[in-house]
Order: structure tokens, then C-alpha cells, then sequence
């Protein structure tokens, strides 16, 4: 795992130590000697994590954090500040700029080196789902990269085998979070997969259990491999946050706890919950959308290209019948012309909404485009697809359309082309082809019937 890591510190000696850290780890280093010149780099170059010393001339780290942070072009840039400064209350300044973690001088190799790592790839996730989301964006969807809501009190579960300790956590965590407690670590490892956390906490103190044992259950389990874990560790117990980084634990913090500290690290971590959910929710709806058509909810041309085809061929090496109608709304130009095109949208929701209401499970119902819609029905010889393709034939003649804002209802009627895989037909185009030529054989039969392929 490589990156790019820019050092930020005004002494060299510190620069020059971090930076040979780095480099016999292959990371890609850039450096910088104050606030002004860390900005332009990174304004100019792409940098995936920033080692920023706190006490600078000109412009300390806690300003520089904060610019970085408020620029929506930088503020996903993990920013681990490198510091003297071992005091509560300048970690906490520190979070609250938007800073991601800290290290303090000297620097320990071990721990500089898996939070880095860490930090890398949960940036690598962050970068690709952020690619997906505007992508979206840029091409007409809904802004899904919003930031609403990120502060919300979060749902917490604490995972702590002592009382005094557990009453502690909560106490300190009341203002932001709602804390549900636990003492049993497989009881929180259901409990986690079951509801809907923002946050785990995990205490390293577990007398009965293997912290890092849980942390490695919570990461493999699909319910929360993404769920945040935040591992309360002893003084000293380096050995044990190394290895909890490297099982992917998000962050840990040292006892005795301060509680601002523990505030600051539990929100960082809710937001970060919050908002790769965000993105993987736009990567969904954007999946959705591109073989979803937008006017009807049904699936699009693009999906029923590819999905016709797999359906094809399992059905050719299972030996199962295969059937395909096409639908063609009779004379739906006419509505167009006459009612306008909004009104002809209408029409072709509630067509939409008959089509769903008369297909199975199992069938796969799409828009064609136009007034065509597409119905692929597996395991369905001709004589019952032919039933099928009739009953939907009827329910669209039978009931009038109502026509919204005109007080008016029409009689809509749709001619269908039926063809199965029998015969001659080899592939997926073929079974379109015919089903195609006995659309239009109804079509100048005379409209309003359905027409099976002799194929």
C-alpha cells in the first residue's frame, strides 16, 4: 500500500526524520516548512495524507487544519498532527479543527507507520465512493454529497466489562450520543449487527474476552464491517493499538480518558460514519438510475440488454422455456398530439403500473423505449405466456385512463408481439427479432391484440 504523504514542520531535523520513515516504508513524501506553503501544495497536488506540526511561525497547525478542513476541495484529507504537545486540551483543540489523529514527539515508528496505513485505506474507500458520487452529480442527479444531518446525536454501543468504567463512558458521552452498554462481547457483537450504530467503543481492559478478537468478528461480518470501532486502551499498550490499526479499528484513545477527548474522537467518527454512508448510498441509487427509467420506475433498455441475455442462456443450459412480449400502446401519438406531452406521461406511468400489476415474481418487466415495454417471463412455455400477454391485453382495454387536470378518461388499448424459445431461435436477439415481427403483424392486423410468432 503506497501514497502520497506530505510533512509539514518548520524544523528540518524533524522533517528530514519523519520524511526517511516514510520513504523505507515507499510512501511518496512531500514536505513543507510552515502553514503557507503546506496550503499551496496541496492546493496544486494530490495528497492522500498530511503530517502537520502544530507549533509553526506564521500560521500554527491548528489554523492550518481548520483552512484545510473548511475547503470542501481538502477537507477529506486525513491530517495526522505530529506535535510536542501531550496536553488533553490541545488534542482536543486539535479534533476540533477537523484533525484526524495525533502523534507525539518522539515519534513512535510502529504507531506512525499503521496509522498512516490506516488512514490510507480508509482514504482510498472515501476517494472512490466520493469519484462515484460526483459523477452522479455532474450528470444530472440529485446532490448526494450534501452534508446535512452529520451532526445528529449518535447511537453508541459501548462493549465494557466494568460498571464504573461503562458509567464513566456514558456520562461522558451524554451531550452527543445515546450509549447502549454492554458486558458481553458476543451479546454486542449481535447487538451490532442488529441496529443501526453510528459508533462501537470497545474497552481494552476485558478481563473475560480478546479485544482484539472482537475487533476482528465486528470487521468480518458484512452487518459491520463498515461500522466504526473506537478501542479504549491502557498507557503503554502500543503492541495492542498497532495491531488493532492493522485489523482496521478507526481510532483508539488512552486511559485515564479525558472526556472532551472522548467527545471529540466519538463525534470525528459519527460524521465519518455518516457521511461514507451517504456515499454508498449515492453509489446504489446511481446503479439504480442508470438502469432504472426515470419517467415509469421500470427497468430500462440498458438492463433488460443484459439481463435478457443471462436469462437466456440459463434457460437454454437448464432446458427451460423462455417467453418475451413486446408492447406497443395503440395510436399513443395521438394522445401525445391531442392532450400534450405531460398528459401522454401520465398515460404511460398508469401503462407502467398495469404492466406491474400483472406480471409475476419471477418476470422481468421493462421500458423499451417510447411506448414499448418489454416482458420477459422465465420457465413460460407460448401457451401460457400467451395467457399472460392476453390478461394484460385486457386490463389495459378495460379500465379507462383518467387523464389528471382535465376531468376526462381514455380508452387506451396495446398491441403485443409474443415469441418463446423454441424452434429456430438461438440467441437473445433472435427471440427479440420475432417477438418484434409479431408486434407488428398486430399492429396491421388491426391493433388491440396479441400476436404470437410461429417461429
Amino acid at each position: 500500500m503506497t501514497a502520497r504523504i506530505l510533512v509539514v514542520d518548520d524544523i528540518p531535523a524533524n522533517v528530514k526524520l519523519l520524511e526517511a520513515r516514510l520513504l523505507a516504508e515507499y510512501f511518496d513524501v512531500l514536505t513543507a516548512e510552515d502553514g503557507f506553503k503546506a496550503l499551496d501544495i496541496v492546493a496544486n497536488t494530490h495528497v492522500d495524507i498530511i503530517l502537520l506540526d502544530i507549533m509553526m511561525p506564521g500560521m500554527d497547525g491548528f489554523e492550518v487544519c481548520e483552512r484545510l478542513k473548511s475547503d470542501p476541495k481538502t477537507s477529506h484529507i486525513p491530517v495526522i498532527m505530529v506535535t510536542a504537545l501531550d496536553q488533553p486540551t490541545d488534542r482536543v483543540r486539535g479534533l476540533k479543527a477537523g484533525a484526524d489523529d495525533f502523534l507525539t514527539k518522539p515519534v513512535n515508528d510502529l504507531q506512525l507507520v499503521s496509522r498512516v496505513k490506516s488512514l490510507v485505506r480508509l482514504k482510498t474507500l472515501s476517494d472512490e465512493l466520493r469519484i462515484r458520487a460526483e459523477t452522479a452529480r455532474n450528470i444530472g442527479f440529485e446532490d448526494y454529497l450534501r452534508m446535512d444531518n452529520l451532526d445528529a446525536a449518535g447511537q453508541v454501543l459501548l462493549i465494557d466489562g466494568r460498571a464504573s468504567s461503562q458509567e464513566r463512558i456514558i456520562k461522558g458521552l451524554k451531550p452527543v450520543a445515546e450509549v447502549t452498554a454492554l458486558s458481553d462481547p458476543q451479546a454486542g457483537v449481535f447487538e451490532a449487527a442488529e441496529n443501526p450504530f453510528d459508533l462501537v467503543i470497545i474497552s481494552g481492559n476485558g478481563e473475560d474476552y480478546d479485544p482484539l478478537r472482537l475487533c476482528s468478528q465486528l470487521r468480518s461480518l458484512e452487518r459491520t464491517r463498515f461500522l466504526p470501532l473506537l478501542l479504549v486502551t491502557e498507557t503503554g499498550d502500543e503492541e495492542m493499538i498497532v495491531r488493532a490499526l492493522d485489523l482496521g479499528v478507526n481510532d483508539y484513545i488512552v486511559r485515564p480518558l479525558d472526556p472532551n477527548e472522548l467527545v471529540a474522537r466519538t463525534l470525528t467518527q459519527i460524521k465519518r460514519k455518516r457521511f461514507n454512508d451517504r456515499l454508498r448510498s449515492s453509489v446504489r441509487q446511481t446503479i439504480e438510475l442508470a438502469v432504472t427509467d426515470g419517467l415509469t420506475g421500470l427497468n430500462n433498455r440498458r438492463y433488460l440488454d443484459n439481463h435478457l441475455k443471462t436469462l437466456f442462456n440459463r434457460a437454454a443450459a437448464r432446458g427451460r422455456p423462455l417467453s418475451v412480449c413486446i408492447t406497443d400502446i395503440d395510436r399513443f401519438k395521438q394522445v401525445n398530439d391531442t392532450y400534450g406531452h405531460d398528459i401522454g406521461d401520465e398515460v404511460l406511468k398508469e401503462f407502467a403500473r398495469r404492466i406491474r400489476a400483472t406480471v409475476r415474481g419471477a418476470d422481468l418487466a421493462c421500458r423499451y423505449g417510447g411506448e414499448e415495454f418489454v416482458l420477459v417471463m422465465p420457465d413460460t412455455d407460448s401457451v401460457s405466456a400467451a395467457a399472460i400477454a392476453e390478461r394484460l391485453r385486457s386490463m389495459i382495454e378495460s379500465v379507462p385512463f383518467q387523464l389528471p387536470g382535465t376531468g376526462h378518461s381514455l380508452t387506451i388499448t396495446a398491441s403485443i408481439g409474443l415469441a418463446s424459445n423454441s424452434g429456430a431461435i438461438d440467441t437473445p436477439e433472435q427471440l427479440m427479432k420475432h417477438a418484434d415481427r409479431a408486434l407488428y403483424q398486430a399492429k396491421n392486423s388491426g391493433r388491440n391484440r396479441v400476436v404470437a410468432s410461429a417461429a
